[in-house]
Order: structure tokens, then C-alpha cells, then sequence
């Protein structure tokens, strides 16, 4: 039987790519294996460093752009939305390199990539879910706009499209996690779950388009993320609390918005399988927050930190009050914030990022006071082709 020379070597790339990303983010510099010098992060406020911020006019005038988001870390709030870190700055730390600067810092040094995240956008454009009668309140920098900054960057600093791709051969690039907040409005808007799965293929559609364009841009190694699972939020266990306990699975997260998360996430799996045949050339592989936020629960409750309530906020059961969330006046903070893994009530702690980051090494949460029992301790073959794909 002939060998397939080019898929095989496909297939060994993607298994290095695949084995970067299990060495240990808390050991020192372990994605250097990988040699990725520049990263290029494309998504929301899961990603954001500081580019809504800098939006004009709402951008200065949110919670984000002032204490005591950034206080755990930076002491001074940065457009990040959490008390400090975010996934991309450990997965940045881990390969030795800096933090992305936003687009939007006229002072940024972009030698090693560059951050288009916006706070609050979406996979859809905003006219086009406006047209669905979905308001997008925060930004109307959607995908399509932050691959247009993308473009308009890569055309700054290559002379033609080999220039580019010489450039670009050791990049990671980062497509989200975005499309949350296309449902997060949604939902808040009243839509019912009927409109919410129908929206799924025109969002996953808009993040494969964001996908191919990427790579048309030169990229060959792209992550693109799944979305986490909604219903463990302490906005939406605040919105849609109710005495049926049949409503919530065993970590008290609602099943109905975890099932729709999950309906998403295979969706993008399987349209993700279809891009990697269309784009033979590129490494393309699923990352799974969806998973990696279930082992921050057991992580959690296994050493005693809050998994219900927002370390940020204005009280109530989960400590969320959408009228007063966490930045207002009357809002309060928690203690200790590393004993917390929700901040806001919506965005993780960086210390709720820093165990997710740690899930897909398969090392134990790098710091934390103990060790995963029994078969957790390793990752085997299947589990680490389930993390990402």
C-alpha cells in the first residue's frame, strides 16, 4: 500500500502542536518546545487586554477600565476583564514570551503579536443580529472587524503574501473563544431556546469564516476554542434561578444552558473535522473550555475554593445582581479573590484562568496545595485527543 508522505507528515505536526500544549504552564517556559515567537489573539472579554477600553466613546467608562478589575495582579485595571491574568497571558507566559498588547495601544509593541479581542463582541456582525432583534449594547467590534484590524496589521509588517508566511510559520494564532455573547444577548433579550439553537449554525458558520481567513492571512496553526458551559454562571443561575432541582446537574449548574453549550461546541467540532479537510496545509485543532471549566470545578471544590458565588458583586445568593455588578458603587469585593472562581459573576479569577490554563497541560493547577488523585493524575492517549482536536 503507498504511503500518503504528506499526511503523515500532517499528522506528525498536529501530534507536536497537540503535545506543546500538555507541558506544565506553571514550569517555567514549556512552550518554547513549540517555538511560537509571535500570537495572535482574535475573541471577547474571555481575551481581551485592553482594547474595548480604548474604544471611544463607551470604552473609558466601563467597569473595566477602572479598580478593582486588575487589582490581584497588575494593581491597576488594564481592559482585562478579571482581578488579573487571563488564559492568553499564561499560554503566553508558557511560551516565553510577552503579553499581547491590545490593537487598540498606539504604544504597543507588536514584534510578538498582537491582541484583537474585543470586550463584549460577537461571532455575528451587529447588524446582522440586529436584524434578528438582538442588541449587541457593548461594542460593534465583531469577528469581521477584528479580521479586518488582522489584515490591516499583517499588511503593515509584511511586503507580500511568502513575506507573510515566512513571518508567520512559528505563530499561534487564537480564533476565540468567541460567539458567547451572540447568545449571552440573546438570551438576556428574552429569545427561547428554539431561536438560540437556530442561531448555532450562522454563529459556528461565522467562526469557520474567521477560520479561513486566518489561514488565508498565512496562518498554518490555529486553536480555535469551544464555548464554556453557561449554565454554571452565576449571572444566569441568578437570572434563571428556581426551587425544580431537576433544573441543575450535580455541580448546581443549569442543565438546559449547559445542553445548549454543548450543542454549540459539537457543531464547531464537526465543522472544525470539515475545515481540516478544506485546509490541508494548516493545523487547525479544537480547544475544549467546555471541559477544561469542569475541572476547575472539581479542581475547586476538591481544595474548598467558592464555585458559586462572584468574588465581585452586589450580594445575593451568587453574590450577582445585574443592576449593580461588580465596579459599581455599592458593589463589594471579596478577601481573597484566589480562593474564588468566578470575579464578576460572568468572567472567571485569574486564579479560576490559571487551573483552566493548567487543564489542558493534564499537571496538576500549577501552585495549588495538592495533587489530582487516582486516574486524574495522568493523561492518557484518549483524553489528551479530547482536550484539543
Amino acid at each position: 500500500m503507498a504511503i500518503n508522505s504528506t499526511l503523515v507528515v500532517k499528522k506528525f505536526v498536529l501530534v507536536i502542536l497537540v503535545l506543546c500544549f500538555w507541558f506544565s504552564l506553571s514550569n517555567g517556559h514549556p512552550l518554547k518546545i513549540c517555538k511560537f515567537d509571535r500570537i495572535y489573539q482574535l475573541g471577547d472579554s474571555i481575551s481581551d487586554t485592553g482594547n474595548l477600553i480604548r474604544e471611544v466613546p463607551i470604552g473609558a467608562s466601563t467597569a473595566f477600565a477602572r479598580l478593582p478589575y486588575g487589582q490581584s495582579f497588575f494593581k491597576n485595571a488594564t481592559g482585562r476583564c478579571s482581578n488579573g491574568l487571563l488564559m492568553i497571558d499564561f499560554i503566553a507566559m508558557a511560551a516565553g514570551l510577552p503579553f499581547l498588547p491590545p490593537y487598540k495601544d498606539v504604544n504597543g509593541d507588536f514584534r510578538h503579536g498582537v491582541n484583537f479581542a474585543v470586550a463584549g463582541s460577537t461571532a455575528l456582525p451587529s447588524e446582522v443580529l440586529a436584524g434578528k432583534h438582538i442588541i449587541s449594547p457593548v461594542t460593534t467590534s465583531s469577528l469581521n472587524v477584528q479580521l479586518d484590524w488582522m489584515s490591516n496589521h499583517l499588511n503593515s509588517i509584511c511586503t507580500n503574501h511568502r513575506d507573510c508566511a515566512e513571518k508567520l510559520q512559528h505563530a499561534l494564532f487564537m480564533v476565540g473563544e468567541i460567539g458567547g455573547n451572540d447568545y449571552n444577548y440573546a438570551i438576556l433579550q428574552g429569545k427561547t431556546m428554539d431561536e438560540l439553537r437556530g442561531m448555532v449554525p450562522e454563529v459556528v458558520n461565522a467562526i469557520m469564516d474567521g477560520v479561513r481567513k486566518t489561514v488565508s492571512y498565512g496562518a498554518t496553526r490555529v486553536v480555535v476554542p469551544g464555548n464554556f458551559p453557561i449554565g454554571c454562571l452565576p449571572i444566569y443561575k441568578t437570572a434563571f434561578e428556581t426551587n425544580i432541582s431537576t433544573a441543575y446537574d450535580e455541580n448546581q449548574c443549569l442543565k438546559q444552558l449547559n445542553e445548549f453549550a454543548m450543542y454549540h461546541n459539537e457543531e464547531l467540532k464537526q465543522s472544525i473535522h470539515k475545515l481540516k479537510q478544506e485546509k490541508p496545509n494548516a493545523i487547525i485543532v479544537y480547544a475544549d473550555y467546555y471541559k477544561a471549566y469542569q475541572f476547575l470545578l472539581q479542581f475547586a471544590k476538591l481544595h474548598g475554593f467558592d464555585t458559586q458565588r462572584a468574588c465581585c458583586g452586589s450580594g445575593g445568593k451568587y453574590n450577582f445582581n445585574m443592576i449593580r455588578m461588580c465596579g459599581a458603587v455599592d458593589a463589594t469585593v471579596c478577601a481573597h479573590p484566589h480562593r474564588y472562581m468566578s470575579w464578576d459573576g460572568v468572567h472567571l479569577t485569574q486564579e479560576g484562568y490559571k487551573i483552566m490554563s493548567a487543564w489542558f497541560t493534564g499537571r496538576t493547577a500549577g501552585g495549588a496545595a495538592a495533587t489530582r488523585t487516582s486516574s486524574s493524575q495522568r493523561l492518557g492517549k484518549n483524553e489528551i485527543s479530547a482536550r484539543i482536536i
